[in-house]
């Protein structure tokens, strides 16, 4: 088998790799909802589309570090002839987003890998930002792209991202807001989904208006 057949067969199973994570991660996020139509093995199921999740991840790191060895013919756009620049670029990207990735999975203890009913709200990080998981893990993505001197993985996780975050949060807050109610409500308007809200504001009229 060739290297050019190779590298097809690589990006390919990105593609194919990144579409199944999308699918089993937006089921994960969703126990409430799935739990309308399956009952209580719901939250079960969710725990399995997480850890299917957190295996394609696996996988679609492989193919990104693959691409350092058997790239697409016709894409082989390099950052930097100096590879070592790439390299840099990545661990300023990728230190940072791990540190966040890490207090995020901490603060959000079992929850993360195993959702349950019996978990309120989080505290630490999520105090300041409601996805810090997001925020930690896809740039990582963009990170390795860097590392591997792939001009094109640049832009492919960059429109990766730019397309699958907002789907997820679409999914993931929907049925967030059916598991906490309107202390979810409340938690979006003081805390920004990726960014701190450095200004809160004033209480909207209505707010004031509820509290006499």
């Amino acid at each position: 088998m060739s290297e050019a057949v190779i590298a097809w067969i690589n990006f390919l199973l990105l593609n194919i790799f990144s579409v199944l994570f999308n699918y089993f991660y937006i089921l994960s996020v969703q126990p409430v909802t799935l739990e309308e139509s399956r009952g209580e093995r719901a939250w079960t199921d969710c725990t399995r589309y997480r850890t299917i999740s957190a295996l394609l991840v696996f996988l679609m790191t492989l193919n990104l570090i693959l691409w350092l060895w058997f790239p697409v013919p016709g894409l082989t756009w390099r950052i930097h002839d100096n590879f070592l620049i790439g390299i840099l670029i990545a661990l300023c990207i990728a230190i940072p987003c791990l540190i966040i990735l890490y207090k995020a999975f901490k603060d959000a203890k079992g929850e993360t890998m195993k959702p349950s009913k019996e978990t309120t709200t989080y505290g630490g990080i999520y105090q300041y930002i409601r996805h810090p998981q997001t925020v930690g893990e896809f740039p990582i993505y963009i990170a390795l792209a860097f590392a591997v001197n792939s001009l094109f993985l640049v832009l492919w996780t960059v429109l990766y991202i730019l397309i699958t975050v907002p789907i997820i949060k679409h999914y993931e807050e929907n049925d967030l807001v059916k598991r906490f109610g309107g202390a979810y409500h409340k938690y979006q308007k003081t805390t920004g989904a990726f960014f701190p809200k450095i200004w809160k504001g004033t209480k909207s009229h209505e707010d004031r208006n509820s509290e006499k």
